[in-house]
């Protein structure tokens, strides 16, 4: 089986964690988000977790060599040998560089960038219905629509960068769960 490094993009509500965990069940390899990664480096103690911990307890966000430092971690480890799919990461034009830079330096090229593409509307109905049914008083419209603004504009560029290496793939993530999982086993049939 060839490795398969994956990085997934997607807008809020896109369902960009639920694909990006089954694309790692089904294919065998570490479903690799950054949050989860910190935390984990903090509950191991490690050096890294030491300095994320203070960060993360100040309030204040992880700087990017931070997070690119984790996540070189992270890839050094025997399960990402076979492929690994980030979620989370990278976010702005500074993290796809350091990315590309320790891929690089761990001969792991990216094979390709999911973009899961929702539209607006759509996206706020299922984030008020998720809010709704797991009590999070935190996703208002309106702060749901600011998150939109904040993901255009950081995110807006990443497509771009993967699109001009050719590696972007933008995929509806409009249909069901499945159909959209179906559509990305499609895609990920034609990369390996």
């Amino acid at each position: 089986m060839s490795e398969l490094s994956i990085v997934m993009l997607g807008a809020p509500g896109a369902g960009k964690g639920t694909q990006a965990v089954r694309i790692a069940e089904a294919h065998g390899i570490p479903h690799i988000s950054t949050g989860e990664m910190l935390r984990s480096a903090i509950a191991a103690g490690s050096e890294l977790g030491q300095k994320a911990k203070e960060i993360v307890e100040s309030g204040a966000l992880v700087p990017d060599e931070l997070i690119v430092e984790v996540i070189r971690e992270r890839l050094s480890q025997p399960d990402a040998s076979g492929g690994f799919v980030l979620d989370g990461f990278p976010r702005t034009i500074g993290q796809v560089e350091a990315l590309d830079l320790l891929l690089v330096e761990l001969a792991r090229p990216l094979e390709v960038v999911l973009e899961l593409e929702l539209e607006q509307e759509t996206a706020v109905e299922r984030m008020l219905g998720r809010a709704a049914e797991q009590g999070r008083a935190d996703d208002t419209p309106e702060v749901i629509k600011n998150r939109f603004e904040v993901y255009r504009r950081q995110t807006e560029p990443l497509s771009n960068y993967y699109r001009s290496k050719g590696i972007l793939v933008v995929i509806d993530s409009s249909p069901s769960m499945d159909e959209v999982f179906a559509e990305i086993e499609r895609v990920l049939d034609g990369v390996a």
